[in-house]
């Protein structure tokens, strides 16, 4: 071959090596993350994987967007918005029946955070039979709903022996207590408010549903099918960095560092309670008997749409089983 034919070469090798990085020397691939929800001490993997620059080691430039009750991660993904979400396994079930071509490659919590406070000088709970005749704080449509739906259901309580109430982000009801029970997430709105109505001299206990079996999946991380076809390798970059990230907030040698990446975008948050969230998530996101951080759990999964088929939130199962593809460990 001759020194023109080599250049030649050279130089359309290094046109592609350019534009797989995002276009410019030293950049990474351009990808976007779209979260669930707004950046709190939920997410504090996926900050630590951005702020302690796993991605760029894996040669990634992530955006890591903020979710809400306007945004939806699968609905991106289809619309090709996003690379990479999180959701919950009720979004994923609910996408997957309508047809969504939506994977999970990683379990975030491998515990929901979901739970209810109360009063316990009002409200004495020893098992869910107990939840007769009580006042319980829903949000109608989602999934604390079918969760405690799913409670009432295998304690033999009907709807009529409880008063199901709905839950808006305003707490007076429950705080004049005139709701028994309030849904709150146990890593970041139960360390508030618990530790505020204990310092006011208040005894308050938390209900569990995960201690009566009840175990629905919450936040994972999704991707497209198309994607995971294409382009294996890169969806086991993503994944594998940001593990690294959910591996280092769980390292109580990283602490500091944790709170400080978090407080860049929950500035409002008191450090000292944002610790307390941070051992809270920490108690949520590790797995059991040593298994990798992000394992997919299948009989959760599996139970998820059990409990979603019961309650017909589904006409019909989709055999949630065929949409987990780990890539943790890969």
């Amino acid at each position: 071959m001759g020194r023109h034919g080599r250049t030649a070469i050279f130089f359309f090798g290094a046109i592609v090596l350019f534009f797989f990085l995002g276009g410019s020397a030293g950049a990474g691939l351009k990808i976007t993350y779209r979260l669930k929800w707004l950046i709190n001490m939920s997410t504090v993997g996926d900050i630590l994987a951005d702020g302690m620059g796993f991605f760029k080691q894996a040669g990634l430039d992530v955006e890591i967007k903020a979710g809400g009750p306007e945004r939806d991660a699968i609905r991106e993904l289809e619309l090709g918005y996003a690379d990479f979400g999180a959701a919950s396994a009720d979004q994923v079930i609910l996408a997957s029946a309508k047809g969504a071509p939506v994977v999970v490659v990683a379990q975030l919590f491998q515990a929901n955070p979901l739970q209810w406070i109360y009063f316990k000088d009002a409200v004495r709970l020893d098992s869910p039979s107990d939840l007769k005749g009580k006042r319980i704080g829903v949000t109608f449509g989602k999934n604390d709903e079918i969760i405690m739906r799913t409670l009432l259901a295998r304690a033999g309580i009907t709807e009529d022996q409880v008063a199901l109430e709905s839950v808006r982000l305003d707490y007076t009801p429950f705080y004049k207590r005139q709701v028994d029970l309030w849904p709150v997430y146990a890593n970041t709105q139960a360390v508030e408010i618990g530790r505020r109505l204990t310092q006011a001299g208040e005894r308050i206990g938390f209900f569990d549903p995960g201690d009566y079996g009840v175990r629905f999946v919450a936040n994972s991380v999704v991707t497209s099918q198309r994607l995971l076809a294409e382009n294996p390798e890169l969806v086991r970059r993503f994944i594998t960095a940001l593990m690294q990230g959910w591996r280092a907030a769980l390292d109580p040698a990283n602490t500091e560092t944790a709170i400080s990446q978090v407080r860049r975008y929950d500035p409002d948050t008191a450090v000292d309670l944002l610790r307390a969230q941070l051992e809270a998530t920490r108690r949520l996101i590790r797995p059991e008997g040593g298994a990798p951080v992000g394992r997919i759990d299948l009989p959760a999964w599996e139970q998820t749409e059990q409990i979603m088929l019961a309650c017909g939130q589904i006409a019909k199962p989709v055999k949630v089983a065929a949409r987990l593809r780990s890539m943790v460990g890969e």
